[in-house]
């Protein structure tokens, strides 16, 4: 019976190790479970803008379009405003990534856009009426990609632009997003033409209006320094700093009428950032505004 006995407590000693080798086991299976969630939920929160970029999601930094025709390229989208012949706005991302790419050939080859279903502008409205097929995405902008190049030439990313502007101030502001890029690593912009003030007068066969003004807006979302800045520059030759036309976000979606990132931030993250603007922030370049006086407004 003694032996039986012990057999007994053995036999209860060795379940009670299995029970907690059990227990343990379930222990660990639960904190890795929870450690799963918590990764995947900091993967939503704190990734999901990059994956969306990756799969060309672009929805949640996509300006409001007031005229419904939203056109999305390979590396940038639109929203065209067909009785104006020309896009209310062009957004994309640039990244230092990209500028950092060897650059691929200009094409310089300007065609009709394909996917706006009322028809783009055609590069013939443009002949003899003196003014420049000005880019809104910059081909500069676009150069790290063959494809991303051509398509900067559709006439849906083109709009007319008096000479002096376009080689000019226009220039400058174009150069200088390259460089906040390079700097900040990576810009939200948007460019477009004022379309809600009178237009100067109408070019081509299609009547596309040429606009008083243009803006750009610009928006770095990188840690640690959050900040956001517009500008609105008249459709003009310029001698005044690029630094005279700084404006809030809100003051250009005030004259526009559009939206800029209802998606992208927080509400009280974007009151914060669109309503006014720090000039300190965005460093401006004393020689290039030398060579527009000097050199650019005359080519």
């Amino acid at each position: 019976m003694a032996k039986l006995r012990t057999n007994h407590a053995r036999e209860g000693k060795m379940g009670n190790v299995v029970l907690r080798i059990g227990l343990f086991a379930a222990l660990l299976l639960g904190l890795f479970v929870v450690a799963r969630l918590l990764s995947d939920t900091y993967l939503q929160e704190e990734l999901a803008p990059a994956l969306q970029d990756k799969l060309d999601d672009r929805s949640y930094y996509l300006p409001t379009s007031t005229t419904g025709q939203v056109v999305s390229h390979t590396h940038f989208t639109l929203s065209y405003a067909e009785p104006h012949e020309q896009a209310e706005w062009v957004a994309f991302i640039l990244t230092r990534e990209r500028l950092q790419l060897p650059r691929v050939e200009r094409t310089n080859r300007f065609t009709e856009d394909p996917l706006v279903k009322t028809g783009s502008a055609t590069w013939y409205d443009y002949r003899g009426s003196g003014f420049d097929r000005g880019h809104l995405a910059a081909a500069a902008d676009m150069s790290f990609d063959q494809v991303a190049m051509e398509e900067s030439f559709l006439m849906s990313n083109i709009s007319p632009q008096e000479r002096a502007f376009n080689h000019g101030i226009w220039r400058e502001l174009e150069e200088l997003t390259r460089d906040w890029a390079r700097k900040f690593i990576k810009l939200y912009v948007v460019t477009g033409p004022v379309l809600t003030l009178p237009v100067k007068k109408y070019i081509g066969k299609n009547e596309v209006s040429v606009p008083a003004a243009y803006y750009k807006v610009l928006l770095d979302l990188s840690e640690p320094e959050l900040k956001g800045i517009g500008f609105l520059i008249p459709n003009e030759i310029s001698e005044q700093p690029l630094a005279d036309f700084a404006v809030s976000i809100d003051s250009v979606e005030t004259l526009t009428g559009i939206n800029f990132f209802p998606q992208l931030m927080t509400s009280e993250l974007e009151s914060s950032l669109e309503k006014k603007f720090d000039i300190k922030r965005w460093p401006f370049s004393a020689k290039k505004f030398e060579l527009r006086v000097k050199r650019w407004n005359k080519e």
